[in-house]
């Protein structure tokens, strides 16, 4: 193989012709929007592959990658601990659906909470899935060619819209069909890079165990990140919810639960290749360096995992959007598969535009998840008869925290430990705080008022 590159611009549109005469051909809005078909709904295998395949973004594996070069396990083990989102939107959804019967979240924060509510709520999911695309199709730029380069723009065009193509054809039923497969394929070449590291002469399982130290600053300050955004993080990414109410309650709880084991040590093991990165020296991109560093078939292996998971989520965005648009804020008369595949075609213009103004991926998760953490008590408390003040105030104050975080200005006398992530922690330990206590004022003040009257 002379040219490696040439390899990968053939394996990129190879799987992407691929998948499109793969996917099936969405006829009516169920099949379209919910993946409804005469055969039924999803079984526990169909749908756990799904969320784990969407979930694995490429940008997750690039950041676990990344945290195991700086941080060793510790890096890892930090991002892994965001999978366990499955299990607080799996047991959370469970209880809306079999004891509130709800059909969707926004069912439940339109009836709860009213139209602002769901309009506020559905700008923030927006948000989530428009900082999709861009950090998932910039990081496949980055197997093609530097950033800036035309190979990185070209990449980057060429995925998004063969992607595109077969999500128009099928909606989510066809993102639900390729994650099965996507999850297969991701599986196998994990198992073969895994192949291609372990035996190295400078590692070895002892050695990643024993990489990295557990301290505040040295990872340990994204890991209680992590700890705090699960109980919120989950809620704002319709990819996720949209599939806890296509099958039934028991087969979707069992499903989320499974996929948060998976979802863990599959990004744990990726965060190896940081580690490996790590023993042998190696600067920038942890996946990208050890992709070259493993000869021509270990940088094909790398680059088609990056492929893989790339597809996955953008597939999945893309029909997101499209049903936030159509079925949870539009009206019933215009409920149809062209208006749906209209909204794809949306999503993908606004969402590369920030391509070419280079933003750092990682904030695309840790900046976004800051910002929702008012959500937490509003479906950790979901049974409370809470007012819709108490959503406002809650939701306000974390989209608030999240600003001053990301300009700069949280107060460093509110942080009480010290390196990289320490003002992300204590931003996001304070915050949380602060969004429970202005739920229940309103809560209170209200019951009281009641008991008054």
């Amino acid at each position: 193989m002379k040219d490696p590159i040439l390899f990968q611009w053939i394996l990129l549109i190879s799987f992407g012709i691929l998948f499109f005469f793969l996917a099936p051909f969405s006829k009516t809005a169920e099949e379209f929007f919910s993946a409804k078909t005469k055969k039924g709904n999803p079984s526990v295998f169909v749908l756990t592959s799904s969320l784990v395949i969407s979930w694995i973004f490429a940008k997750s594996i690039t950041n676990a990658a990344d945290l195991g070069l700086s941080f060793g396990l510790v890096g890892g083990v930090a991002y892994a601990v965001y999978y366990f989102s499955f299990i607080v939107a799996g047991i959370i959804i469970y209880q809306l659906r079999t004891q509130g019967n709800f059909k969707s979240i926004h069912e439940f924060l339109n009836s709860k909470f009213g139209k602002g509510a769901l309009i506020i709520f559905s700008l923030l999911i927006a948000f989530r899935l428009f900082n999709e695309v861009w950090s998932n199709t910039m990081v496949i730029g980055n197997y093609f060619g530097q950033v800036g380069t035309a190979n990185y723009y070209w990449a980057i065009i060429i995925m998004t819209g063969l992607t595109l193509a077969y999500s128009l054809k099928g909606g989510l039923r066809s993102s639900l069909l390729t994650d099965a497969i996507q999850m297969i394929f991701f599986g196998l070449l994990l198992f073969i890079l895994l192949g291609f590291i372990l035996p190295h002469e400078n590692t070895s399982i002892q050695k990643i165990i024993y990489s990295g130290t557990w301290k505040m600053e040295t990872g340990l300050n994204l890991l209680f990140v992590a700890f705090l955004q699960i109980f919120s993080y989950p809620f704002h990414d319709p990819v996720l919810t949209d599939r806890g109410f296509i099958s039934s309650p028991k087969i979707t709880l069992k499903s989320f639960l499974i996929a948060s084991i998976i979802g863990f040590f599959c990004i744990l093991i990726f965060s190896f290749v940081g580690i490996f990165a790590q023993f042998n020296g190696l600067k920038g991109s942890a996946a990208v360096e050890v992709g070259k560093l493993l000869g021509v078939t270990g940088m094909l292996a790398m680059n088609f995992i990056m492929i893989t998971s790339a597809a996955s989520t953008l597939d999945s965005t893309f029909s997101s959007f499209s049903k936030l648009i159509i079925i949870d804020l539009g009206n019933q008369k215009i409920k149809t598969v062209a208006k749906g595949r209209i909204m794809m075609l949306l999503i993908v213009i606004i969402g590369t535009i920030p391509v070419f103004l280079n933003p750092e991926i990682l904030s695309a998760t840790t900046i976004s998840g800051t910002m929702v953490m008012g959500l937490a008590p509003i479906f950790l408390c979901w049974k409370l008869k809470a007012p819709p003040l108490s959503f406002y105030l809650s939701v306000g104050f974390g989209i608030f925290v999240g600003i001053i975080l990301t300009i700069g200005y949280f107060p460093t006398s509110l942080q009480f430990s010290e390196g990289k992530y320490a003002d992300l922690l204590w931003a996001n330990f304070w915050g949380i705080i602060a969004c429970f206590i202005l739920y229940f004022i309103p809560y209170l003040f209200f019951k009281n008022k009641k008991r008054d009257d």
